[in-house]
């Protein structure tokens, strides 16, 4: 049996890994508005099966697929490419560019802190949010 190099190999897995983010990030915000895949394929002219093999990570989109789904979905090509989707529970609520900008910059200095600090900021943020929402 070979083997492939380690750097391909790498690689391969990374594509992988790309294909598999940008299709769960489609589907994401795809349930988010409550959209199915044949809406999709009203919307942009894509077929049913071709979206599930995307948001399987079977198949990797071009741009110009990418934008197509995007405008079906109302939103701009570069929110497919964020470190991270808003998650289902906050599908109602409705952030603007700076408050995305800024969550996005939490999320990317977070990385660099230590596990106390880290901890410590997460429980900041649940209090938080258990206090909004009672």
């Amino acid at each position: 049996m070979q083997t492939l190099p380690a750097e391909i190999e790498n690689e391969s897995s990374e594509a992988l890994s790309i294909a598999m983010n940008i299709g769960n990030t489609i589907r994401g915000y795809r349930l988010q508005r409550g959209m199915s895949q044949g809406d999709i394929e009203k919307r942009t002219g894509l077929l049913r099966c071709y979206l599930s093999r995307v948001e399987n990570g079977h198949t990797v989109p071009s741009l110009e697929t990418l934008q197509k789904i995007a405008r079906a979905l109302d939103l701009q090509l570069a929110e497919f490419f964020a470190e991270e989707i808003v998650s289902k529970e906050m599908s109602p609520l409705r952030l603007d560019e700076d408050e995305i900008r800024f969550l996005t910059q939490v999320q990317r200095y977070s990385a660099n802190l230590s596990e106390n600090d880290r901890r410590l900021l997460l429980a900041m943020v649940r209090k938080f949010a258990q206090t909004a929402l009672s």
